[in-house]
């Protein structure tokens, strides 16, 4: 089944915790993944906050990066979402793994934007709701 998006979810702990601290680094470690994905940027938009974590997104044509950090906790959330098949984002997601030193990540892919196959045509209108197949179960991933 194709999907529009794929979607990688990265848990990055026990990190550098300098650098999670560091809005200089966060936003050119985030920057290079999007390129090292191959991606076209479109804008670049970060916030430190006090006393201390960042977030940030790069806005993306094929969608966007956003990176959540605590460097309190040495623990980074990433989001990967990339529309269509051309990206890497595999490849972002191992250079940022690298980049913020985490000695331990998971990632999970979610695929976006699946629709269930159409059973029956559309109508026009005045016919009635066009039937779909089977509803499909929310799934929690923990």
């Amino acid at each position: 089944m194709n999907a529009l998006g794929r979607h990688l979810l990265l848990e990055l702990y026990e990190c550098n915790a300098e650098v999670l601290n560091s809005l200089g680094t966060i936003k050119s470690a985030l920057v290079e993944a999007a390129r090292r994905a191959e991606a076209t940027i479109i804008d670049v938009v970060f916030h430190e906050f006090n006393p201390f974590g960042i977030s940030g997104v790069v806005v993306i044509a094929e969608s966007h990066l956003s990176i959540h950090t605590w460097p309190e906790h040495r623990y980074a959330a990433v989001d990967i979402f990339s529309c269509g098949e051309a990206l890497k984002p595999a490849e972002a997601a191992a250079y940022l793994v690298e980049q913020l030193g985490a000695e331990r990540a998971s990632c999970v892919e979610v695929k976006r934007g699946v629709f269930p196959r159409v059973s029956s045509p559309l109508k026009s209108s005045g016919e009635g709701p066009a039937s779909y197949g089977p509803s499909q179960e929310l799934q929690v991933v923990f």
